[in-house]
C-alpha cells in the first residue's frame, strides 16, 4: 500500500508541476519570461488559450501537486519533504487569488512555479523513503 502510494504521489507531483509549467508558458501576457521559453520550444501556438490556461489549468495542476504533496507524507513520513513540496504551490495559488492585484505577484508565481520545479526534480533524482514503520511513525519512536 506504502510503495503504490508512493508511486502515486511521485508521479502525480511531477505531472502536476509540468503541467503547471506548461501552462504558464501558453500564456505570454501573464507570463513574458516563462512564456519567452515555451515559444523558443515550440509552445507558442498555446498562446490561443491562454484564459484556460490561467484560469482552469494553472490553479488546477497547482492544487493536485499540493494535495499529492500532503499524501506524500503518508507514503514516506518526512514533514519537512512534504512541507517543502506543498510550499511552492501554495505560493503560486496565492500568487493567481489574492496577491494578484500586487505588482509583485508574478515574481511570487514565479517563484512557486521554479519550486514546484525543484521539489520536483530534487524527489526524481532522490525519492523519499519511508523513515520509520507504521507502529513507530505511530508513536513518535524510532526518530
Amino acid at each position: 500500500m506504502a510503495n503504490s502510494l508512493s508511486q502515486l504521489t511521485r508521479i502525480g507531483e511531477t505531472t502536476g508541476t509540468l503541467g503547471a509549467l506548461v501552462s504558464a508558458m501558453g500564456c505570454a501576457m501573464c507570463f513574458p519570461a516563462i512564456a519567452s521559453l515555451g515559444a523558443a520550444v515550440g509552445l507558442g501556438f498555446l498562446a490561443h488559450w491562454e484564459g484556460l490556461f490561467i484560469n482552469t489549468l494553472l490553479p488546477a495542476f497547482a492544487w493536485l501537486v499540493l494535495l499529492l504533496n500532503a499524501l506524500g507524507w503518508l507514503a514516506h513520513r518526512q514533514w519537512q519533504r512534504s512541507v517543502l513540496g506543498m510550499l511552492g504551490p501554495t505560493i503560486l495559488l496565492l500568487s493567481l487569488y489574492p496577491w494578484f492585484k500586487y505588482a509583485w505577484s508574478s515574481y511570487a508565481t514565479y517563484t512557486g512555479i521554479g519550486l514546484m520545479l525543484a521539489v520536483s526534480m530534487w524527489d526524481l533524482r532522490s525519492p523519499a523513503n519511508r523513515r520509520c514503520d507504521v507502529a513507530q511513525c505511530a508513536t513518535g519512536a524510532g526518530k
